[in-house]
């Protein structure tokens, strides 16, 4: 029989989330606070409640571990908390300066998932608090966020009703209309999805995809203009990946130059994935801008890594932003990544033999 045990009413306002961890539980309110009581008899901790958003507070989620708790707040600001005295470990910024709407760690405490009012998405890393990566979708508020249990992939869910699957190096995989209404929680079940479930999903997302999943892709690609195209053509998923610039120009008369160019380099990126998850080649040895695998990586001043002859063509012709962030590159230096070039030449040693 289910009894009440407890009831909590130090908030001023309404409580917006709650979350546990093995010996605590953490809740935080439109009053701007965050408050941890302990799981034992329930009595505030000394240093709770935790202040510092100058807005409401809208999430809230422990690490794996307990001990660090992140917060996210109107005021655009996701903070990390450490539980046991209190202490404020860092402050991330939104890049847009949007309202974060949902915050969520991976399963192995690397990275932590921010969304916002706006729809944008960031990647944050929790062990440095610097900015991994970024994306957005194209309409509505981000108010869900849930890692998959292996931590491969997570899923985002919008105010306009759609899902939409991310990869953890910020790639969409598929987007979706769920709900015709806004999503306002999601989350996985805890059975872990294998190698081979993975790569199947993938082919899935790609070879197997119908006109209409092609047209959600295109939506997700922000190339929505191209949907009619695309299904006068009746271009489905193994269509998709054999265009090639003559048959976007000839057969499906896109006039556009950079048009053409950014349809064949999402395709390319859908290619890549199939054949390294076929091949076995680890993603960190694929170049972000080419997606081939690097013969001589360098380290940009955005702390990624390229190929050397990419990197140097995307500098000189101009772009001084980060090609996985969008930021501006705090300096041009380029620097070789020994450790990454050997890693690379011992996976080619052992697997190209």
């Amino acid at each position: 029989m289910v009894k009440l045990i407890h009831t909590l009413a130090d908030h001023g306002d309404d409580v917006n989330c709650c979350a546990f961890s093995f010996s605590l539980l953490a809740t935080c309110s439109l009053d701007k606070t965050i408050r941890l009581y302990s799981l034992r008899d329930f009595t505030e901790l000394p240093h709770s409640p935790l202040k510092f958003h100058t807005y409401a507070v809208h999430c809230c989620c422990f690490s794996p571990s307990g001990h660090i708790l992140a917060s996210c707040s109107t005021d655009g600001t996701t903070v990390l908390w450490n539980t046991e005295n209190g202490q404020m470990l860092a402050v991330m910024e939104q890049p847009s300066g949007s309202p974060v709407r949902v915050c969520q760690f991976s399963p192995d405490s690397t990275c932590l998932a921010s969304g916002a009012a706006d729809g944008t998405v960031v990647l944050w890393n929790a062990q440095s608090y610097k900015l991994y990566r970024c994306g957005s979708v194209k309409d509505g508020s981000l108010a869900a966020c849930a890692f998959s249990p292996n931590g491969s992939f997570f899923v985002t869910g919008s105010s306009c009703g759609d899902l939409t699957v991310w990869d953890d190096k910020m790639r969409c995989l598929h987007s979706e209309k769920a709900h015709d209404l806004g999503i306002t929680c999601c989350d996985f079940s805890s059975q872990p999805v294998s190698a081979r479930r993975t790569e199947h999903q993938l082919k899935q997302f790609t070879e197997d995809w119908s006109e209409e999943d092609v047209s959600t892709w295109l939506c997700a690609q922000d190339l929505k203009d191209l949907v009619g195209i695309f299904k006068m053509n009746n271009i489905d998923g193994k269509e998709l990946l054999n265009l090639t610039k003559e048959s976007l120009a000839d057969d499906l008369k896109i006039e556009s130059l950079g048009l053409r160019s950014k349809v064949l380099r999402k395709i390319e990126e859908l290619r890549t994935k199939v054949k390294s998850l076929s091949s076995g080649i680890p993603d960190e040895f694929i170049c972000p801008i080419t997606r081939e695998l690097m013969k001589d990586p360098v380290i940009a001043s955005d702390g990624y890594s390229y190929e050397k002859e990419a990197m140097e063509n995307w500098i000189s012709k101009k772009k001084r932003t980060s090609p996985m962030t969008n930021l501006v590159l705090p300096s041009a230096v380029l620097t070789p990544n020994r450790t990454l070039k050997m890693a690379i030449n011992r996976w080619l040693e052992t697997h190209q033999k």
